[in-house]
């Protein structure tokens, strides 16, 4: 079973451009040339977006072959298929990787498990229910990646939290 999904470079120092391009054509096994615009809102880094098909899975391939890249901020999405829920990572230098399961309609699926352990937390004083709430939603990430999810002039933009 096959998959869409869309990677996104939000910010990338030049000299590692190319070992992203040979990454991502590691994981689809094709070659693949992104198509790489100055990032405005980190002078001296460039960015991209990638649609790509592949079987189930292949967001995550994506996510670890460029997680270890420290100066690199991307996401990786995959669409929902009738064998798998949709997946989003998102990565930052500062926060590492964020992962999220994702339903048909673009919403956030957090386990029940993961849920029950913030909620004990909380409980336990450990932690503030709203922080712990924020972080399994990905807040911090996208506090950090939104002003990099802007586009350079003219080019399009793609925006992650837009439900249809």
């Amino acid at each position: 079973m096959t998959t869409r999904g869309v990677l996104y470079v939000h910010s990338a120092p030049r000299a590692l451009c190319p070992h992203i391009e040979w990454a991502v054509a590691g994981v689809l096994g094709g070659r693949v040339n992104l198509d790489w615009i100055r990032q405005p809102a980190a002078p001296g880094t460039w960015r991209s977006e990638f649609s790509w098909q592949a079987e189930t899975g292949a967001a995550s391939k994506l996510a670890s072959a460029l997680r270890g890249w420290q100066m690199l901020r991307f996401e990786v999405t995959a669409e929902p298929c009738p064998t798998a829920e949709g997946e989003r990572y998102s990565a930052t230098p500062e926060l590492g990787i964020f992962h999220a399961v994702t339903g048909m309609h673009g919403d956030i699926l957090i386990p029940e498990d993961r849920l029950r352990a913030a909620l004990a937390r909380s409980q336990r004083g450990e932690s503030d229910l709203e922080a712990e709430l924020a972080k399994l939603l990905g807040k911090p990430w996208d506090d950090e990646l939104e002003p990099f999810r802007y586009a350079g002039d003219g080019a399009p933009v793609r925006w992650l939290h837009q439900v249809v």
